[in-house]
Formats: C-alpha cells, sequence, structure tokens
C-alpha cells in the first residue's frame, strides 16, 4: 500500500473513539474471564513460537510474586513478549505512515490518561527484595494492561481505519491479553496472570488518589493509598484528611509526606492545633509564625477572619515578612491593603 500523508475529516473524528475504547479496556475493574484469560495468554506464547504455559491465577501483584518465590521461577519471556507483541509490530505499521502524520496521530492518542502503576512496581520490589533471587528483574517484570493499551489505541486506529497491513496473529494475540487479562508474569514454562484491581480511584487530574481509603485495591486486600499521586503509607491512607492530626508533623521525616499532611489538614487546623505565635496584627488580619519544626523551614501564615461570618483562612507566606499588612500586600501582588480597598 501506498505510505497515508494526510487524515480525511472522518478518520480524524475516529481518533477520540479509539482513545476512549482503549482506556475503558485499561481501567476495568470487572473480574477477569479466567477460560479466555487463558486462551489469550495461549495465543500470546503461540505467537511469539513458544510452547504453551502452565497458567497460575492469583488476586493481585502481591501474590503473583509470592508464587514466584515460591516457584522459584528465573527465566523470562516477558522481553520477547515487548519486542514481539509490540515493538516489532509497531514499526511494520508506523512505516505505513508519513512521519509527521505518525507523530499527529500519537500526540493525540497518547494522551489516553492512565494511571501510573511504576509506583506500585517499585514498593514490590523493595517488598520482595530479599526473597527474590538476583536472577529475577522486577524493574520492569509485567506485562501490564494499563501500559499498553495506550500503544493499541493507536495500533487499533492504523488497522482499523487507515487500514493498514498487520500480522493477524500478532494482532489478534495483543488484543486478547489486554482484554482478558491485566497484568501478567511471563516464564518460559509457567505464567502468572493477576486479577484486575477491586477498586481504582482518581482525582480529577487523574491521579491517583483516594481519601480514607485506598486507591488501588484487590481482592484479596492488597491496597496501594495515594494522595494526588502522592504515595501514603497505610497509617496516614486509611484515614480520611478530616483526622489527620497536625501533631504528625512533628514526627514525620519524608517532606514529600510532610507537604501532603500540611495540604491534607489545612493551615487553620495546623494554627490552632500547634499554638502559632502571633507575631503581628492589622484589622482582620494576623501574620503568624509556627516555630516547631514541621517543614524545612519555618511557617509563616497570613490568618484572615471575616467580619461577618468568622471564617478563619490562613495562607502562607514567605518567612521574611515583618508584618500583616507586608503579607497583605505579599498576597496582593504588591498592593498596598489601603490601596486593594480602594481599588475594589
Amino acid at each position: 500500500m501506498s505510505l497515508i500523508e494526510k487524515l480525511t475529516p472522518e478518520q480524524e473524528a475516529l481518533i477520540p473513539v479509539y482513545r476512549e475504547k482503549w482506556r475503558a479496556i485499561a481501567l476495568s475493574t470487572e473480574r477477569i474471564d479466567r477460560k479466555k484469560a487463558a486462551e489469550a495468554v495461549k495465543s500470546g506464547y503461540v505467537a511469539i513460537r513458544q510452547q504453551e504455559p502452565e497458567i497460575v491465577f492469583c488476586d493481585s501483584p502481591y501474590a503473583g510474586l509470592k508464587i514466584v518465590i515460591q516457584k522459584r521461577l528465573k527465566h523470562r519471556l516477558n522481553t520477547e513478549f515487548h519486542k514481539q507483541l509490540l515493538y516489532k509490530f509497531r514499526n511494520e505499521l508506523c512505516s505505513q505512515i508519513a512521519r509527521q502524520l505518525e507523530s499527529q496521530i500519537m500526540a493525540q492518542l497518547l494522551t489516553v490518561v492512565l494511571p501510573d502503576l511504576t509506583i506500585l512496581e517499585d514498593i514490590l520490589r523493595v517488598e520482595f527484595k530479599t526473597q527474590l533471587q538476583l536472577s529475577t528483574n522486577l524493574r520492569s517484570p509485567w506485562f501490564k494492561a494499563q501500559f499498553y493499551s495506550s500503544a493499541c489505541s493507536w495500533v487499533d486506529f492504523y488497522i482499523s481505519v487507515l487500514n493498514c497491513s498487520y500480522n493477524q496473529i500478532q494482532w489478534k494475540a495483543l488484543q486478547s491479553l489486554l482484554k482478558y487479562c491485566s497484568w501478567i508474569l511471563p516464564y518460559e514454562n509457567t505464567c502468572i496472570v493477576c486479577d484486575r484491581p477491586l477498586h481504582l480511584r482518581f482525582d480529577n487530574e487523574n491521579r491517583l488518589h483516594a481519601e480514607g481509603e485506598p486507591a488501588i485495591e484487590f481482592t484479596d486486600g492488597y491496597s496501594f493509598y495515594s494522595y494526588h499521586g502522592v504515595t501514603l503509607p497505610e497509617k496516614y491512607g486509611k484515614i480520611h484528611p478530616q483526622q489527620w492530626q497536625s501533631q504528625w508533623l512533628l514526627t514525620e521525616h519524608n517532606a514529600e509526606l510532610r507537604r501532603v499532611l500540611i495540604q491534607g489538614i489545612g493551615y487553620a487546623r495546623i494554627c490552632q492545633e500547634l499554638q502559632a505565635i502571633e507575631l503581628d496584627n492589622w484589622q482582620e488580619y494576623t501574620l503568624l509564625k509556627i516555630d516547631a519544626d514541621v517543614d524545612e523551614e519555618a511557617i509563616y501564615l497570613l490568618k484572615m477572619t471575616c467580619p461577618s461570618t468568622g471564617f478563619i483562612h490562613a495562607l502562607r507566606v514567605p518567612p521574611n515578612m515583618n508584618s500583616a499588612r507586608e503579607a497583605i500586600s505579599w498576597v496582593n501582588w504588591g498592593v498596598d491593603p489601603e490601596e486593594f480597598g480602594v481599588q475594589t
């Protein structure tokens, strides 16, 4: 076929359709159909010319790694899955698309916002590092639906909309693995298939996030806590931010976790609970300082009390503020509070 250099308006209109199709597949929390998942794995092994493996199912990636340890599995086919089922396949498809058009399509289809579960792998790697053999590299052992669905969105578009020629066996195998499996650990004679998460929770920016409950939760109870994309230990994650305690800031040594705690607790509560020192006041504004070892530098706050409702709001200001009026001016982009009142 001739090189494709431009999309028709009808073809371009279909890009969001394929983007959302594969996003839904990636974020599915339905239980896997074990029969279909087993067939998908077998077709994947056949597609890369490998013998069908023993298939072992588990409820979470944590449980999957326990099986790796118990069975002492070492020889992975993981790289073969990457190379033959996607990368080599991708190169064949991309060779049929003009480079400029390829970049345009990729830019739109790769905007599929998927959860970054790399951190989950990192946590598992740390947890199991003393139990796994050196020959088992945990840096990238998984074939993950969440990761490869992003690539499949444009593979599907190239094949279904642009009619690119393709290897039917490889495409069928790749689709089946992503539709019917979640995470798999492909070894030479054994393939471990993990079920999908029971829950996946995000904030409005599609970052892993939950308040008082896991952001990722599996049926066997293995859970992962996150606050706007920042990993939380269970001691914080299982408690709603409204019940977080300012005193935790005094013993938490991790700077990023302190930032999250400050964000969740709010400066107004921190002022009250950590007994902020009053430095200066002007009308309904008060400049406060928290001397306690809460953050990397002293916390200076401008507390504002609404005269009509009594509602207290606190905003952090630079530590070089000497007066409440100076802090108000800084908050108002250098405008003196007297002038600001006239302008308003």
